[in-house]
């Protein structure tokens, strides 16, 4: 990855932005007309072109596909034809905003691909350009549930980003978007198709597509908001996870973790995803459509804002060597200061919460983790259960 400035071409308005006058709506057509891609629309005479709220969108039956490529031109057909074969596709753009512009919607833009058999829809994949909330908590829940699970692997060297066979997401450069802290998190790409536990979500041809596809979307995304450099496509991923019988001294890896005896015999690891270069994810359940118990080592800055509402709210305060958390009903919440910045320790219960079980983990597993990634040692304190 070559790194970009910090110079950005100049905010382009949104739709429907104006005095509501007549010369405003002329002149916002206008604009419309110049963009790129209702250009090759119109070029091309392609069927189904809507113009509304900045959006455009088309439809085309057969591969090769659009020239400019559908989401920000940045698609092209052999990502395509890995993800929807050669099914008929309709794609609905939103033209990208530079900035969310204020903090309800962190969104700069979507785009979505339906695939259709005959007439009848197929799969459907959302590519989603936003900034992850800091601020507000609202990212802290659904966010990691779909995008930080046991069945994602890393992107790879130089991409801050991780990929299953149903979902993606690659953060964009802090030259290109603005530094991360406390309440602003990364601004990242994301991609989602179906569920995120669906069959195809070890299906190594889907990650291949879909790591492509979160890439390509990335660098054209990067181009539109007058960014320089770009993200290499990257190589072959890391083999899916696969699950482990819970052992006695090492849960999900972790030197010296363990279950209590009467919890560890009905669960077993499902597996464990991710990586040091975003967020590490072990997920403990009786199935694989779900867990019981998932514990996380949130590594990139960008990623642990997402956190940052959680930690400093309602709850049973923690205290700890460089840092603090909160004990909730269902999670344990531990933020550090560390060499890298802030990583966030999480342990959190899918069902029934009991506390009794982030007393009995999380200190063990702070002090394991802390001093895995070279942020030990760090000693939490949890007050009585």
């Amino acid at each position: 990855m070559t790194e970009g400035s910090d110079e950005r071409a100049g905010a382009a308005a949104s739709a429907g932005r104006g005095d509501g006058s007549a010369a405003s709506r002329s002149s916002w057509l206008r604009r419309v007309l110049r963009s790129r891609t209702v250009r090759a629309a119109a070029a091309t005479g392609i069927v189904g072109v809507l113009l509304g709220a900045g959006a455009v969108a088309w439809r085309t039956d057969t591969l090769p596909l659009l020239k400019p490529a559908p989401c920000w031109d940045s698609l092209d057909d052999t990502t395509l034809a890995g993800l929807f074969g050669d099914r008929r596709l309709e794609v609905e753009e939103q033209q990208l905003r530079s900035d969310p512009g204020d903090f309800v919607d962190r969104t700069l833009g979507s785009c979505r691909i339906t695939a259709y058999e005959k007439d009848s829809a197929g799969l459907q994949t959302t590519l989603r350009v936003h900034r992850l909330d800091g601020l507000f908590g609202r990212d802290s829940r659904l966010w990691p549930a779909d995008h930080l699970t046991s069945r994602m692997v890393e992107l790879g060297d130089g991409l801050p980003g991780q990929v299953s066979g149903t979902r993606a997401w690659l953060a964009l450069p802090e030259s290109c978007t603005g530094k991360t802290g406390d309440n602003t998190g990364a601004m990242v790409v994301d991609l989602a198709t179906g569920t995120a536990f669906s069959d195809r979500s070890h299906a190594e041809e889907y990650r291949t597509a879909n790591a492509r596809a979160v890439v390509q979307a990335a660098n054209g995304v990067m181009r539109d908001l007058g960014c320089d450099g770009t993200y290499a496509l990257p190589g072959r991923l890391q083999a899916m996870p696969g699950r482990q019988d819970i052992a006695s001294g090492d849960l999900c890896g972790v030197r010296g973790l363990a279950l209590s005896a009467g919890l560890g015999k009905t669960l077993e690891v499902i597996g464990v995803g991710g990586g040091d270069g975003t967020a590490r994810v072990c997920e403990v359940g009786r199935d694989t459509d779900s867990y019981d118990l998932r514990l996380l080592t949130v590594t990139a800055p960008g990623l642990a804002a997402v956190y940052s509402a959680e930690v400093r709210g309602g709850g049973i305060r923690i205290k700890g060597t460089k840092g603090s958390g909160v004990l909730t009903t269902d999670r344990a919440l531990y933020q550090a200061k560390c060499p890298t910045g802030d990583v966030v320790f999480l342990i959190e219960q899918d069902r029934t919460g009991d506390q009794a079980v982030h007393h009995e983990l999380l200190p063990a597993y702070v002090a394991a983790e802390a001093d895995r990634i070279g942020c030990g040692p760090e000693k939490v304190e949890l007050p009585a259960a």
